[in-house]
């Protein structure tokens, strides 16, 4: 069985080309977030930028193998607004991360398929300006050992292509590594196997 160990997301901030349907205008933004706390404070700006916009209507969704979501339809009718930005998330497959559809009223009712429309457009259109990236699904483990085993371990590591992203090199040498979870059990079995070397799962 393949692991996947690779997620779709935003690499940076965007904005969608400006949706107009009978006088109401439709702005999409979307937001590389990994916390509810940069959630609340985009739609803060947003809500800022745009203080005289009627609705500022949005989903997101946060995680990799367990996620979170969330649809709001700020005043908008039930699931009008929401869940068909959220669609468009799972449609273009991708996770950590914020859109935001502002709407202007332009003095005539869409009714709810002109807003599902509306809104699902505002939001296609703010992911087809997105730069959207894959990302790798990382473990991180703890390597601990002696400084005359250094060598060694430095070849194995360079010869597996794994990254150290942090290290104490003293008597005792720690090293904690990222390792592609689809690699992880590889490197576990090989530092297990290697006398001298302590690893643990971080």
């Amino acid at each position: 069985m393949e692991i996947t160990d690779t997620y779709k997301t935003i690499s940076k901030p965007a904005i969608g080309e400006l949706f107009k349907d009978k006088n109401s205008k439709f702005y999409g933004y979307t937001f590389p977030v990994t916390n509810e706390e940069q959630v609340k404070e985009n739609i803060a700006a947003l809500k800022k930028e745009h203080y005289s916009a009627r609705h500022c209507c949005y989903a997101y969704q946060i995680g990799i193998n367990k996620t979170k979501y969330r649809a709001n339809d700020d005043g908008e009718p039930n699931n009008s607004a929401g869940m068909p930005i959220y669609g468009q998330i799972q449609s273009f497959k991708v996770t950590n991360i914020l859109i935001v559809v502002i709407r202007y009223y332009g003095g005539v009712k869409l009714g709810v398929g002109g807003l599902i429309n509306a809104y699902r457009t505002g939001a296609q259109l703010a992911l087809e300006a997105s730069l959207i990236i894959e990302k790798t699904i990382n473990t991180s483990f703890l390597l601990k050992f002696e400084y005359k085993n250094m060598s060694k371990v430095m070849r194995l590591l360079k010869e597996n292509q794994v990254e150290i992203t942090n290290q104490t090199l003293e008597l005792n040498c720690l090293l904690e590594i990222s390792v592609r979870k689809s690699n992880s059990s590889k490197i576990l079995k090989l530092f297990n196997d290697f006398f001298g070397v302590e690893i643990n799962e971080l």
